[in-house]
């Protein structure tokens, strides 16, 4: 670290990479965001331009062989993202990667074992838990405010469908999509999952199956600590993008609703009503990628474990999984199955 000031290498210039160069560069006075990479060499340098980042390349090697850099925010494609972290470890880099760290189990194991011989910092971008609304919750149950959890239930639909190229590369909307309520799931109850049982459909556009994926489903989840839960998702909410959560204890309900530009309500004859949520997940998580990043400087700086663990991160990849073969074999499917 040069000064006071983490040194940052940002591999990936895409849309998540630039909420990061944003957050990093203007908000995080810590932290010092000194290269930025991308295989198109032309969005690292546009995103260095925008974010005032001094140095780019198309090569994200040439991050991991500066030995000024102390960390690197891993932003390229999930097929990348197990093999950069271990060339990382090795490099006595700390790590903050965008989730999933990989679809194949064996591949995560290996880059858990290169971050654990090497002794750094590896965070996984699971930031839906450093949402205030979602934390409240995790607050209320942990403390046992609402009682013993019995019941929780997740919204989560996006406002359009991605596009097609898109969805043929991204793993599945359990290991795409879902994968955000496997992990906050978890954290909200404080507790594992035991068991999945998954269902779905394409009711949006039926030429996704033609991929092999889904565009609607829900999910029931059982909890070691005898709680349930449901999962529901969408990859089209007309009305702009749903988040809401809940759980239900012996005493008592906390609830977060959506997110909304404004909290004016209007009323006219016959009907009450307000602007549509916030319809992008930049928008509606802004306050949640800046904390998790901040967190993740804090311990690569002053040491501490890590706010989100790769071993936290596979758990829902697991959950993924047998959310998958539960879908395919119309069944419930215990996690144990997965190997």
């Amino acid at each position: 670290m040069e000064g006071d000031a983490l040194q940052i290498g940002l591999i990936g210039a895409g849309r998540i990479g630039q909420v990061h160069a944003q957050n990093l560069s203007r908000f995080i006075p810590q932290s010092s965001l000194c290269m930025v990479t991308d295989i198109v060499e032309a969005n690292a340098i546009a995103c260095a331009q925008r974010f005032g980042i001094p140095h780019t390349s198309a090569d994200y090697r040439e991050i991991l062989n500066n030995r000024d850099i102390d960390a690197v925010i891993v932003c390229s494609s999930t097929d990348t993202h197990a093999s950069i972290i271990v060339e990382a470890a090795k490099a006595r880099k700390h790590v903050f990667c965008e989730k999933p760290i990989d679809f194949n189990l064996n591949r995560i194991d290996t880059a858990l074992e290169a971050v654990n011989q090497a002794g750094i910092i590896l965070q996984i971008g699971f930031n839906r838990r450093f949402d205030s609304n979602f934390r409240r919750i995790q607050k209320a149950v942990a403390s046992g405010e609402i009682g013993k959890p019995q019941q929780l239930h997740i919204v989560s639909r996006d406002p359009t469908l991605p596009p097609r190229d898109y969805l043929q590369k991204s793993g599945g909307i359990f290991m795409d999509m879902t994968i955000h309520d496997f992990d906050l799931a978890r954290f909200l109850i404080g507790a594992e999952v035991t068991e999945i049982y998954a269902t779905g459909n394409t009711l949006i556009d039926p030429t996704i199956s033609e991929i092999g994926d889904l565009d609607t489903t829900m999910i029931l989840l059982k909890f070691a600590n005898g709680a349930m839960g449901v999962i529901a998702n969408s990859r089209q909410a007309v009305y702009g993008y749903d988040q809401r959560a809940e759980v239900f204890g012996s005493g008592g309900q906390i609830a977060s609703s959506n997110v909304h530009p404004n909290s004016t309500e209007i009323a006219v004859e016959n009907r009450i009503y307000k602007d549509p949520p916030l319809n992008s997940f930049i928008d509606r998580y802004r306050e949640s990628f800046l904390e998790e990043m901040r967190q993740f400087v804090e311990v690569s700086m002053n040491g501490g474990p890590s706010p989100v663990s790769g071993t936290e991160a596979r758990i829902p990849v697991v959950m993924a999984e047998a959310a998958l073969l539960s879908c395919q074999e119309n069944r419930p499917v215990r996690l144990e199955e997965i190997r």
